[in-house]
């Protein structure tokens, strides 16, 4: 009982211990990422699938949402490249 005690609090120091580190390092290196935009992390829901209606509605409602999903994917690839290209610019 005590080694599972003891587990579970080094597993949190260890968690700690890290994301410390992670900071020093990112201080260290004199870049600091600012956080990733909120669209980027969106989930775009299936369409609903409602009785009655016509396959083929809720199929394009479906096409819809996955083209959202798919723009969504591309602002947040470009807005990765960005920040790619400003970082190797760096002197």
């Amino acid at each position: 009982m005590i080694a599972l005690i003891l587990s579970g609090c080094s597993s949190l120091d260890l968690a700690r211990i890290e994301a410390a580190a992670s900071r020093q390092g990112d201080a260290a290196a004199g870049i600091v990422l600012g956080e990733l935009p909120d669209d980027c992390r969106a989930r775009e829901p299936h369409a609903a699938l409602v009785e009655g209606f016509e396959i083929r509605s809720i199929l394009k409602r479906e096409r819809a949402a996955l083209d959202r999903a798919n723009e969504r994917l591309t602002r947040c690839a470009d807005y990765h490249d960005d920040l790619v290209d400003h970082l190797e610019a760096r002197p």
